[in-house]
């Protein structure tokens, strides 16, 4: 019988979860699992709600063969020889994460990352972009009204959930702002579903640099639209992929154009900026507010210097000095930058990962499949050949 153990976050106060009430009460009628749920008074569900689901509250989850968390989780919480899937963030050797790896090599771990779970495709099976994407594009244009003054936003986390948030954009009346929208994955989905709701008008590439709108409108830029080969002046895919160091970015035209950028592109090392740091001193830079949602600190967006805390999610940078400021002030750029956007919509969120959990990667899990084996960063303790290139990382103290 397998038996998963639902993790209590350790990390950070974060309250989703990776499996719902009512999805452990699904799980329990219809498979032969066993579920142990760690008691907390964090989650955005009770443990009540658990125990009524017929989960069991338990603080000892050494009987679990499956352990599903949320975000990384504290070395001394780690069980020893159990397996794992949570976002580890260690699959681009993030240094402020080599110590847990450390840890999980040492206590012979086996690790599932839900970042690493994909289709044959390459298509994400599994996260929380929409609702970051959701909750990212509503902090971005509620920062420009707070810094512009014409126009007020409440906090998402305010409201119950994405269904009372949504009433609350009913009158809402936006000025004939320009907002630069960039990704193609789950996260540009969001921030796009939030373009329509505010009723904000798309327009074509040509356009949206060419015209000004006596309406509110955005330009969807995807990698064909951000990227080009330096020598061949085209854009692949999947040679992008393989070789992003062979490209460079065209954004530098919409940073004279776009009030709002709302940025949800993938980024790595070897992948251009969509502008450098010394572009924001120049006169004609126009974005006032930036939404970094995919928030790499100094990655595609350079003037990110780090997350916000949800509860004060925006900071400014300074023209000149590119120093953090207070927000709003007329010499600096407006970032919204929050490593747990959807913690403000969490219900929604995590009834939306619990479902992809269920349908693609539990029934993959008992089954054995190339999708589960292509996301085992460790098994027992040691990399597998898909990420032997984090030895270095994995093994440096050993």
């Amino acid at each position: 019988m397998l038996v998963i153990g639902l993790i209590r976050e350790g990390k950070t106060a974060d309250n989703r979860v990776a499996l719902t009430p009512s999805q452990c009460r699904w799980i329990l009628k219809n498979a032969d699992f066993k579920i142990v749920v760690q008691p907390s008074d964090k989650r955005c569900y009770t443990d009540k709600e658990y125990e009524q689901s017929g989960a069991i509250l338990k603080e000892d989850l050494s009987e679990c063969n499956l352990l599903l968390g949320i975000k990384e989780i504290p070395v001394d919480m780690l069980l020893q020889d159990k397996t794992y899937m949570f976002f580890s963030h260690t699959k681009k050797a993030q240094p402020y994460n080599q110590k847990l790896m450390h840890a999980m090599v040492e206590k012979k771990i086996t690790l599932i990352d839900y970042e690493c779970l994909e289709h044959e495709d390459g298509q994400r099976i599994i996260g929380f972009g929409f609702f970051a994407g959701i909750v990212g594009a509503h902090n971005g244009i509620m920062a420009f009204g707070e810094r512009t003054g014409k126009f007020k936003l409440g906090r998402v986390y305010m409201q119950r959930d994405y269904r009372e948030l949504i009433h609350t954009y009913f009158g809402l009346k936006l000025p004939p702002i320009k907002i630069a929208v960039t990704g193609s994955g789950r996260v540009a989905h969001g921030i796009l579903e939030i373009m329509n709701l505010m009723d904000v008008q798309e327009v074509e590439p040509d356009e949206y640099l060419a015209k000004q709108f006596t309406y509110p409108v955005y330009v969807h830029l995807k990698g064909s639209s951000l990227y080009a080969h330096k020598d061949k002046r085209t854009y692949s895919r999947d040679d992008f992929h393989i070789h992003p160091e062979n490209y460079e970015c065209l954004f530098t035209p919409y940073c004279r154009q776009t009030d709002i950028l709302m940025n949800g592109v993938y980024w790595d090392k070897n992948i251009p900026r969509l502008f450098k740091m010394d572009d924001i001193k120049r006169n004609d830079f126009r974005i006032q507010t930036i939404a970094d949602i995919t928030d790499d600190s100094n990655g595609s967006i350079p003037i990110n210097l780090g997350d916000c805390p949800m509860n004060d999610p925006v900071y400014g940078v300074d023209k000149m000095s590119g120093e953090k400021t207070q927000p709003y002030m007329q010499t600096s750029v407006d970032i919204m930058a929050v490593g747990n956007l959807p913690n403000e919509l969490p219900r929604d969120a995590s009834r939306f990962f619990g479902e992809q959990l269920i349908k693609y990667v539990l029934s993959n899990y008992v089954e054995g499949s190339v999708i589960i084996e292509n996301a085992t960063i460790l098994k027992q303790g040691k990399l597998t050949k898909r990420f032997d290139y984090l030895n270095d990382y994995a093994c440096k103290s050993f």
